[in-house]
């Protein structure tokens, strides 16, 4: 059979479970950092590959998720602009102007609503760098920006969280 052997995934599995739980807690806690995959894959891996408490899962992805919103609001714009300047950056900033632009009507019409239930909707494109990004873009003040992606992060870290614990993760 073609692609992934599993008992080479089971081996390296295994070998995670045994190490220290302190490191389960950072591998979640920087998984939740990482763009699209943030949340979305942090509590299940922590719940499921882990076999850690499901509160404790919600919380280590729910705060680390967190760490990259501030650094998007307050450095974005000005690192955006510098990178259009230069032909090597284009295909990334006009991919990001397309997935930006295609959020914001949604978000400019509803604002602080809107940015709540973007970011809380735990679906691919939404969640705490998306959401950022847009408010960084709409031009939308820090702290309120700051506490709608804090509230939908929250948002979507409890519904993850109830999904992985009743529905089950690779069933």
């Amino acid at each position: 059979m073609g692609g992934l052997d599993m008992s080479f995934v089971q081996e390296w599995a295994s070998s995670i479970r045994e190490m220290p739980l302190i490191y389960h807690y950072a591998f979640v806690f920087i998984i939740s950092m990482i763009p699209l995959i943030e949340q979305r894959g942090s509590i299940p891996l922590g719940i499921a590959l882990f076999g850690m408490n499901p509160f404790m899962a919600f919380l280590v992805s729910f705060l680390g998720s967190l760490i990259p919103c501030p650094i998007i609001l307050l450095c974005f714009n000005a690192v955006y602009k510098w990178m259009c300047k230069y032909d090597f950056f284009k295909p990334f900033c006009d991919f990001l102007d397309r997935r930006v632009r295609k959020n914001s009507p949604k978000i400019e019409k509803y604002k602080e609503i809107g940015l709540i239930t973007f970011v809380g909707i735990p679906l691919p494109t939404t969640g705490v760098w998306t959401g950022s990004l847009i408010a960084a873009v709409l031009g939308l003040k820090f702290g309120k920006s700051v506490f709608c992606v804090t509230l939908g992060a929250l948002i979507s870290a409890i519904v993850i969280t109830v999904l992985v614990v009743t529905v089950g993760w690779l069933m």
